[in-house]
């Protein structure tokens, strides 16, 4: 680990991960639509039409700079959230456009603090957005579901502190000072991402064992541990891998950013924003950022003890859905087979099916956009929870791709759940940006059987992008690519803690499942910037052939891959394939391979 000479506080290693186990408040209504007319269904029996607009339900709360003791209303959520790892709670902290003075505001779980401006400028705080890890020891490597969006920050002491792992995006950040992604003390930090932010300083990331930053810009980079891959960052650090651990991209392929709601004077839009190709830089540099704006009522406000029959008549109708914050259980497919439906969650909304069912299917159409969900997996095994496209899917989306943006996926955790594929891609074009797909190693509801997931990511079509791909602890693949002429940039993975012996995870004569397989079939694929790691705590004598496997072809590369052994608990054999020295030992040394082939 290199870790900065002003930092001596900083540990000298990384260390695995050990992991543990309503308000009152009114949101800003809007005007409710107050026709009700109805609809004749296709078996010809009247039913009521789904309402568009609406107010945001009482777990969103708005404020604007006159609103009295905004610090104490945002202490009582973070009060109740700041150790509520799998609590059912949700919350969304909205700020109206307008100067802030003295806020810190603490973010704790399935909280989101955004700027309701159409520029993050136009929302600023005076104060900070503040992540930490007091009710951890000091550990910030399950500081998860959060997020910060659409917000400039001027930091009190000239540095905020987002010390963050796995889903907890920090996207349309306007950062004016240094930004700190480590925990008080320099603990144990295990994260993360940034998207379309500025941070004028410097970000000093200390512990965290990888980050991803895309089409961003940086005062400059302090160190990097394991893995630090940027795409279209201005300011970020030149390529360097292994030594230090720079991946860096000049631009992004195609990006686009995820939609946001805000205030149109007093009406309540989301802003949509367009695809860019070959991406550098925010996209809110020059001012009003290119895409649409939809005004709330062309949305179904949805709030909790809605049913998917009501979701799917509302996209039938031609609704976009707005998930408020809550937790919804499906007793059928959420469908969203209309093309350029927005379908965005507040809140870390949370989704659970019932009775097997798959949680989400996306049809083969253009340009929809799925942003700002939690899926949960039920007790009864789903075979798919998000499937994007249909089995087969061929339309060519490439002018307006569907894209996941802050879809997280966890099974098991907050109770026992069990699916054999968490996310199948059969769509051509679809951009998976920023994913963390998660098997709980802790929680309720824990065990090899118990919370039984064998894939997590499956990508079956072609020309698929993924920025930003975090993907732990399943029984068989984490990631399976079968499509052709996919990319991803910047993975991280751990293999599953809790595999009882060598045999439970033999896969023919090959010792282990890869963290990420690129079928024999494929002939064109490209990574950056890829690390895969293993801690097998029940059985440490487990050895793991590899963390990644590809066919060796010259449209097959990867750039900068590497393996960890997180304190001699299991070892790897090799990077990929057979290639890569092996890792040994409880060092936490990680094992690297600059390029494949």
């Amino acid at each position: 680990m290199h870790v900065p000479p002003t930092n001596p506080a900083a540990p000298t290693a990384p260390h695995r991960r050990r992991r543990s186990k309503a308000l009152g408040f009114a949101a800003l209504a809007v005007s409710l639509l107050m026709a009700f007319p109805t609809a004749r269904s296709a078996f010809g029996d009247e039913t009521e039409e789904v309402p568009g607009g609406g107010d945001l339900g009482p777990n969103v709360l708005v404020f604007d700079p006159s609103t009295p003791d905004i610090q104490g209303k945002v202490d009582e959520i973070f009060k109740k959230q700041e150790s509520a790892q799998f609590g059912s709670d949700r919350y969304a902290l909205m700020f109206k456009p307008g100067t802030y003075n003295d806020i810190n505001a603490q973010i704790g779980f399935y909280t989101s603090i955004a700027g309701l401006g159409l520029n993050p400028d136009d929302t600023t705080f005076n104060g900070d957005v503040t992540v930490d890890a007091g009710w951890f020891d000091g550990n910030a490597t399950q500081n998860f579901w959060r997020s910060a969006e659409n917000l400039a920050l001027d930091p009190v002491n000239g540095t905020n502190r987002w010390a963050v792992s796995q889903a907890a995006p920090f996207r349309r950040m306007h950062v004016k000072g240094g930004l700190n992604l480590a925990p008080d003390g320099y603990g144990w930090a295990s994260g993360g991402y940034i998207a379309d932010s500025k941070i004028d300083g410097q970000v000093g990331p200390y512990s965290q064992q990888q980050w991803y930053t895309r089409d961003s810009s940086v005062g400059g980079w302090g160190n990097g541990v394991w893995n630090m891959t940027f795409s279209g960052v201005e300011g970020a650090p030149a390529q360097s891998f292994p030594e230090p651990p720079y991946t860096t991209l000049d631009t992004t392929p195609v990006s686009r950013e995820k939609p946001f709601l805000y205030l149109d004077g007093d009406a309540y839009k989301v802003f949509v924003p367009a695809k860019r190709t070959n991406a550098r830089g925010t996209s809110w540099a020059d001012g009003t950022p290119e895409g649409e704006s939809i005004p709330l009522d062309q949305f179904y406000v949805v709030k909790p003890g809605a049913t998917a029959q009501t979701i799917n008549a509302a996209v039938d109708q031609g609704l976009h859905l707005l998930f408020t914050p809550g937790v919804y259980h499906v007793d059928e497919p959420i469908e969203i087979d209309r093309a350029n439906t927005v379908a965005l969650g507040l809140g870390l909304a949370t989704i659970i099916p019932d009775n097997g069912v798959t949680a989400i299917k996306v049809g083969d159409v253009d340009g929809v956009k799925l942003a700002g969900l939690l899926v949960d997996a039920g007790p009864v095994n789903s075979s798919v929870l998000v499937e994007v496209g249909p089995e087969g899917s061929s339309g060519d989306h490439a002018a307006n791709p569907t894209s996941l943006q802050d879809v997280f996926v966890r099974i098991g955790g907050a109770g026992p759940g069990k699916a054999t594929t968490s996310i199948v891609v059969n769509s051509d074009d679809t951009i998976i940006d920023h994913t963390w797909v998660w098997r709980a190693d802790h929680g309720e509801g824990v065990g090899w059987e118990t919370n039984r997931a064998d894939y997590g990511v499956h990508v079956k079509g072609d020309d698929v992008l993924a920025t930003g791909l975090f993907v732990e602890h399943f029984n068989k693949y984490d990631v399976r690519w079968s499509g052709e002429n996919g990319k991803t940039i910047f993975f991280q993975n751990e293999k599953a803690y809790d595999a009882p012996d060598q045999a439970a995870i033999q896969n023919g004569d090959i010792k282990g499942y890869a963290g990420y397989k690129v079928d024999d079939s494929v002939t064109t694929h490209e990574g950056w910037g890829m690390g895969s790691y293993c801690f097998f705590d029940v059985d440490p004598t487990i050895r793991q052939q590899h963390g990644f496997q590809a066919p060796v072809k010259p449209g097959v590369k990867f750039h900068d891959l590497l393996v960890v052994s997180l304190g001699g608990k299991g070892q790897y054999d090799h990077v990929i394939n057979d290639t890569g020295s092996p890792t040994s030992g409880d060092t936490t040394v990680p094992s690297q391979v600059v390029s494949f082939p």
